[in-house]
């Protein structure tokens, strides 16, 4: 058995039941041999071993009052990962699903992540098994505070930033930067990023993620000899990374066809009219099939899967984590898709993406492809610690700018380790290779 199956085999063995966390670190592991051949020297210091192995866990209970008066008991994590090259950073996540596992998964992602931004920023991730869905603003308010009235003891603009994920958007921000300004009597702005615009936020962090996301693969197709133009796209989700890698795609003069939420996909042949999307979901907050009611041309499917069945050149699942599955992925090659993009953290399978490479289709993989938003968010970390604030176009310049410079590490990290073309590859090797040298020179901490 290999240094690094070892590795994974005790991952495995001491992180029972923790399936989302193995498929991370075998992804990225699997990558590393050529690494782990060419340095010795990590393997004689345990490197690999400290890597995968947190640097802190926190879990807490969180306790809140509904609107009838009932006591409601949910549980809060916080996986302080890896801070060599900077502060823990990395969102926090409000959804039912969330347990340790999915915390930890998302936090070693956010290592490799914050390091291709080439920003000082370490990994950390955070969340609760709390569902805003179907809750008040009273309710969320409340919960907010309990969670906070935890948290608040274990984050710091210097020590570590969380930000916004899957349920967690500027309103949870607000109240939860509302609770620790409270509790701590000072007004520190660096301490959560996708904050409003009224107390420190930054312009373009909404859109970031989707908007850097259509930046890569754009850099993935040119490199290649393609772009967007007349292009059919499918995107899963209908959130943030959704809404606005679909904004863009269609600005560089792609097709956009297909989009979903939890519920179901729709099929516009007519091209995704994205107005109707934001006013739907960004406004009122309703189901996704509500659009066929204003456009009728379009159809509304239940199940989100299906989605996978459309014919594209370039797909982008932007929804959550093992959105495509091998089975996914085989229909997708036979209806000849070029590109993968992936907006959501994880949303391949190990298995789907390895079928993707096996079959010469481009993918770019989400520790570089989505890494714009958590990029944008250290630019408001720097805007609030230097007082000042940056116009749409100064942050979006800004962000495209550090998402071609993504591209072009991962590409040359998989060239220059015999695997070139192989983005996912390369952007495990150029994350990883970053934070290794942070950690030798530190010493075993």
């Amino acid at each position: 058995m290999s240094y690094l199956q070892e590795v994974l085999e005790e991952v495995k063995k001491r992180n029972p039941g923790e399936i989302e966390f193995h498929q991370a670190v075998e992804e990225v592991l699997i990558s590393l041999a050529p690494v782990i051949e060419k340095h010795p020297e990590y393997k004689n210091i345990a490197l690999i071993e400290r890597f995968v192995e947190p640097e802190r866990v926190v879990m807490f209970r969180v306790p809140w009052l509904d609107d009838q008066g009932k006591v409601h008991v949910n549980r809060g994590f916080r996986v302080q990962f890896n801070s060599a090259i900077g502060p823990y950073k990395g969102g926090l996540r409000f959804h039912p699903s969330v347990y340790l596992g999915i915390i930890k998964f998302l936090g070693f992602e956010q290592i490799l992540k914050n390091s291709l931004t080439g920003l000082p920023i370490g990994g950390g991730k955070g969340g609760s098994d709390f569902d805003p869905k179907g809750k008040t603003d009273t309710e969320v308010m409340k919960f907010c505070q309990s969670f906070m009235n935890e948290l608040y003891r274990h984050i710091g603009q210097d020590l570590d930033v969380p930000a916004g994920d899957i349920g967690v958007g500027a309103r949870e921000v607000g109240y939860l930067f509302g609770q620790y300004k409270k509790i701590k009597n000072q007004h520190e702005a660096g301490v959560l990023t996708g904050k409003g615009l009224a107390y420190g936020g930054s312009l373009a962090r909404k859109e970031a993620t989707g908007f850097g996301l259509i930046y890569f693969v754009r850099e993935m197709l040119a490199a290649h000899g393609m772009d967007y133009k007349d292009k059919t796209v499918v995107i899963s989700g209908a959130g943030n990374v959704a809404i606005y890698a679909c904004q863009k795609a269609q600005e560089y003069g792609a097709k956009v066809i297909a989009m979903c939420d939890s519920s179901g996909y729709i099929l516009d042949e007519e091209g995704i009219k994205l107005d109707t999307v934001k006013q739907l979901k960004e406004v009122e907050r309703k189901r996704i099939k509500e659009y066929v009611n204003i456009h009728t041309n379009a159809k509304y499917f239940e199940g989100q899967q299906g989605i996978w069945t459309i014919p594209c050149d370039i797909a982008l699942p932007c929804a959550t984590q093992n959105d495509i599955q091998l089975e996914n992925a085989k229909k997708l090659v036979e209806n000849r898709v070029k590109a993968i993009g992936e907006g959501a953290n994880m949303p391949c399978t190990n298995e789907a993406v390895e079928y993707f490479l096996e079959n010469n289709v481009l993918l770019a993989p989400a520790k570089a492809a989505n890494a714009g938003g958590v990029a944008t968010s250290a630019l408001e970390m720097s805007q609030n610690s230097m007082r000042l604030h940056w116009s749409f176009e100064e942050v979006n310049e800004k962000l495209d700018h550090i998402m071609v410079n993504i591209f072009k590490a991962s590409q040359s990290a998989a060239k220059e380790y015999g695997m070139p073309g192989n983005y996912v590859a390369g952007a495990n090797i150029a994350g990883f290779l970053k934070v290794a040298d942070a950690m030798m020179s530190q010493g075993i901490v």
